[in-house]
This record gives structure tokens, sequence and C-alpha cells, in this order.
């Protein structure tokens, strides 16, 4: 009965052993590949947050995006891909965040203007009613 129960056991066992030992060479394998669908995403990002305004109205954020990404690019450069693909994600995430910090600023700006407008032309109503 001992036995039954030790083959059942390692029958178990020895797919987790293989899963585990997959996960491994899978993490070494990504590890060891340039991260060039990350870096087409990124470079994708910060162009997408220039075009919206993000140096002028998300300085901060715009700045650590390209900072971070000129670091993944020379990661990069030295084969150290992990750090790269890192450095590329981070680079990305904070280009969305300047993008949509801009896109919020110039709709800020758009009510701003409207609001603007609607006294403009209500001062002139009032002025006409006079």
């Amino acid at each position: 009965m001992n036995k039954a129960v030790a083959t059942h056991a390692s029958r178990f066992q020895l797919p987790k052993l293989a899963a585990i030992a997959l996960g491994g060479l899978l993490l070494t394998a990504c590890a060891g590949n340039p991260p060039t669908e990350q870096f087409a995403v990124t470079e994708s990002a910060v162009r997408s947050a220039v075009s919206a305004g993000g140096p002028e109205y998300a300085a901060v954020e715009m700045r650590a995006a390209q900072e971070k990404w000129k670091e993944a690019e020379l990661a990069m450069q030295k084969e150290n891909y992990e750090q790269a693909r890192k450095l590329a994600e981070q680079a990305e995430w904070d280009a969305r965040v300047a993008e949509r910090k801009a896109e919020a600023a110039k709709a800020q700006k758009a009510v701003e203007d409207a609001q603007q407008g609607i006294r403009e032309l209500r001062e002139e109503g009032m002025r006409n009613v006079r």
C-alpha cells in the first residue's frame, strides 16, 4: 500500500517538476531575446505623447519617458535585454501618462475657453438689454 501511495505521489510530482523546468527555460529564453516588439510599442507611445503635447503639458512625465527610453536603447546595445525590456515598459507607461495628462490639459483649456466665450456673450447680451 505504501508503494502504491509513493507511486501515486511521484506521478503528480513529475509533471510539477517538468512544468517548473519548462518555466525556467521559457524565462531564460525570453531574457535572451531582444525586446523588439516592446521597443516598437514604446517608440509609438513616445511619439504619440509628443504629438499630444506631452513636452508642453506634461514635461516631467515626458522627460522621464524619454530618459528611460534612452537608457533602454543603451541596455539593448549592451545586449542586456531584460533591463532593456523593463526600461522600455517603464518609458511606455510614462509616455502614456504624459499623453493622457496633455489631453486632459488641452480639454481643460477648451472648457475654460468655452466658459470665457459664454461670459463674453452674456456680458454683450446684458449691454444690449440696457
